[in-house]
């Protein structure tokens, strides 16, 4: 597992970070206005405030001239009240006036359009213009102010999202792109597999970016085209932090990410970037229910406290009450804010941050939640929700810092996601996500903490691996799973893995490809099952893992035959009836199991709370937690924090157990059953067991 205490966000502040955007620049007729924030800002609890996040028109309001008097005044007035700063780059949202002069800064569609100014995020990653004025603006913001009092952190940009540009400095990028990963255009059409339907390059000038009315089913291309945007947008940001490093070395960089954001793979981003932030936006109260919402919230968590090694991360924003953005922006429920703040530190935030603090008075998110309403003052629900979770924060320093003994990883791969997603079968909607979140809802409702890595991480001090849907094996990943197993790790593959290498081409010699000889079976076929559709799946008499339950398959159904790997369970039904379902293979010290089939949630429970036990896993509290309640663990390795969360909107009772537990936010020890309210969440000290 990796290590359990980290390096504070910033060490001159040993506290959990609590804020919000902020925005004085919309407010430049106001002081009275911005003399209330302070005031406010301190009621709340608040201690960090994100700055100048869109602010480029302000602080350069004409080419060449710029106007940093507001922000002197912001740094200061925070400075001077004794609260933070986590200071922006502006390069999300550029003025009007260098569009008008440099329209190539503008990112062009993928039919070729060059996009008008407006909206934010369309820039062009490759454009030496923007490069250069965005170089400019951070290197005077970072000689101004990498050592003011106030500044605790930079933040670059927002919300990466424009690396997809298909400009001719984007297609000559691209081109020389695939230039360096493939070497030569005979290399590249072999890899591209590029005969087929006669599509041969015969020179790299012919080769585009996918387009709608152009190429888009050569699959190798837009795998390559997704990795090429990535990287360019990494290049692009490291562009951006340079100046800042070169002028304020010691003060971290971080930009915020958006959890399972499509376009971008973070794996690329994340070892440029000193701490990881990110969005969080769950939809509370969803009709699927806050159990549901919690637990794909909970995996978010888990990725971004995963993309440094188990670092704790920044929430950068989230809503004090409601998203102006959904189809439906209902409101949070009376104890859901605290909550649901409260789960992101027990899955690793040092921070808890909001969009935003002052609602705008127009445009597009003026309906956006935000500490302080329209009305101006303290006296609301949401603001004194806010003031609780400050409250509460500011309990919690002991927590700073700490991490989360996870013994199990969860591969979550993007490269492997693009290709599954863009393959033609065997059902248009793959759901590789859903796979993944089966996986990771039983590990929660045990308690049990996940890693969330992708398929080149290092496995090596985990218990358990589990690799749902691992349809694209880069080189060397069969090799290091293979070496795991072999030390005596148990490693979990499920149906739809070991099918086409790192250029999208299929394996020869049978599937699972590189992985066949770790697991023991050849997948001969793959059946898709209409929706609505189902097998059964029965485990095999005596199995050893004590199995007993008739099991649900749909969707996907691999009809494999067992080599080596023993048969735990078998198909029910259709032709395919008596073919093994689940197989166990032994390799070494330790078992490679092969999950052939989409199975239910009662499959999940049995096989995980099986594995669980043969392996001594460490939950956070003992025995079985009640439905909707959920038990996250931070540790320092000398004393473990427990966080009890309810999801559900009525009382929750859980057994502690006959250890004595402190309770750190209404003071007292704790043992035994303990009720939560609806909603309801305690956060517990006990000397650690790790």
């Amino acid at each position: 597992m990796p290590p359990l205490r980290h390096p504070l966000i910033n060490s001159r502040y040993p506290h959990l970070l609590h804020g919000g955007d902020y925005n004085p620049d919309q407010w430049p007729l106001r002081p009275d206005i911005l003399a209330e924030d302070i005031r406010l800002m301190k009621q709340a609890g608040c201690n960090t405030l994100s700055v100048g996040i869109f602010a480029w028109a302000t602080l350069e309001p004409e080419e060449g001239r710029f106007e940093f008097e507001w922000l002197d005044r912001t740094m200061d007035d925070l400075a001077k009240a004794g609260l933070h700063a986590i200071l922006a780059t502006p390069s999300g949202a550029r003025p009007h006036w260098m569009a008008q002069k440099y329209p190539e800064v503008l990112s062009v569609e993928p039919n070729r359009t060059r996009r008008l100014f407006g909206l934010r995020h369309n820039h062009c990653p490759t454009s030496p213009v923007y490069r250069e004025k965005c170089a400019q603006i951070n290197s005077l913001l970072a000689e101004r102010y990498g050592k003011h009092p106030a500044l605790l952190v930079w933040h670059v940009s927002n919300e990466y999202s424009s690396g997809y540009c298909h400009c001719p400095l984007c297609q000559e990028a691209f081109r020389d792109w695939l230039r360096r990963r493939h070497g030569t255009l005979e290399a590249l059409n072999q890899a591209w597999w590029t005969t087929f339907w006669s599509h041969t390059y015969t020179d790299w000038s012919q080769i585009e970016s996918p387009a709608p009315h152009g190429e888009h089913f050569l699959h190798a291309l837009n795998l390559d085209w997704r990795r090429f945007a990535t990287d360019q947008t990494v290049d692009f940001m490291k562009n951006e932090i340079a100046p800042l490093r070169a002028h304020s070395p010691e003060i971290p960089v971080t930009t915020n990410l958006m959890g399972f954001f499509y376009d971008l793979n973070p794996w690329k981003l994340a070892p440029e970037l000193d701490v990881i932030s990110w969005d969080s936006y769950p939809d509370w109260g969803a009709p699927q229910g806050d159990v549901a919402v919690g637990f794909r919230t909970a995996f978010a968590h888990d990725l971004n406290r995963s993309l440094k090694g188990g670092r704790p991360f920044m929430l950068m924003e989230s809503t004090p009450s409601v998203v102006n953005w959904r189809d439906v922006a209902k409101l949070k429920r009376p104890g859901m804010h605290l909550l649901s703040s409260l789960q992101a530190v027990a899955h690793g935030a040092d921070t808890v941050q909001y969009f935003q603090w002052r609602k705008s008075r127009g445009a597009s998110e003026k309906f956006h939640g935000a500490v302080v309403d329209h009305v101006g003052h303290e006296h609301t629900r949401v603001f004194k929700d806010v003031a609780e979770v400050g409250g509460v924060l500011a309990k919690l320093d002991a927590v700073a810092g700490s991490g989360v003994p996870a013994e199990i990883a969860l591969v979550f791969d993007w490269e492997n996601r693009w290709a599954l997603d863009d393959a033609q079968g065997p059902r248009k909607s793959k759901g590789y996500e859903d796979a993944c979140h089966a996986h990771y809802h039983a590990f929660w409702k045990r308690g049990l903490p996940v890693d969330v890595l992708h398929m080149d991480g290092d496995f090596s001090s985990y218990r358990l691996v589990v690799a749902p849907m691992l349809y694209l094996v880069r080189p060397g990943v069969a090799e290091r799973l293979e070496a795991f197993v072999e030390a005596g790790g148990t490693l979990v593959v499920t149906y739809w893995s070991g099918i086409v290498d790192a250029n999208d081409l299929c394996f020869l010699g049978g599937f699972p490809g590189p992985l066949r000889r770790l697991l023991g079976i050849w997948a001969e076929e793959i059946d898709a099952l209409h929706d609505g559709e189902t097998n059964r799946v029965l485990p095999s008499a005596g199995n050893r893992l004590g199995l007993a339950r008739h099991y649900e398959a749909r969707e996907l159904c691999d009809l494999i035959h067992a080599e080596s790997a023993g048969v735990l369970a078998t198909y029910g039904q259709d032709f395919y009836a008596g073919r093994p379902a689940l197989t166990e293979n032994r390799f070494g010290k330790g078992r490679a199991y092969y999950v052939a089939a989409r199975l239910d949630a009662n499959f999940h429970e049995d096989f995980t709370g099986a594995l669980a036990t043969e392996l001594g896993l460490r939950s956070a509290l003992p025995g079985t937690l009640p439905e909707g309640l959920s038990v996250q663990i931070r540790s320092d390795g000398t004393h473990d924090f427990l966080f009890l969360m309810n999801f559900l909107p009525h009382e929750n009772t859980v057994d502690l157990g006959t250890e004595t537990l402190e309770d750190l936010l209404g003071g007292g020890a704790l043992r035994g059953p303990l009720t939560l309210p609806g909603f309801g969440c305690r956060v517990l000290r006990r000397l650690s067991t790790s």
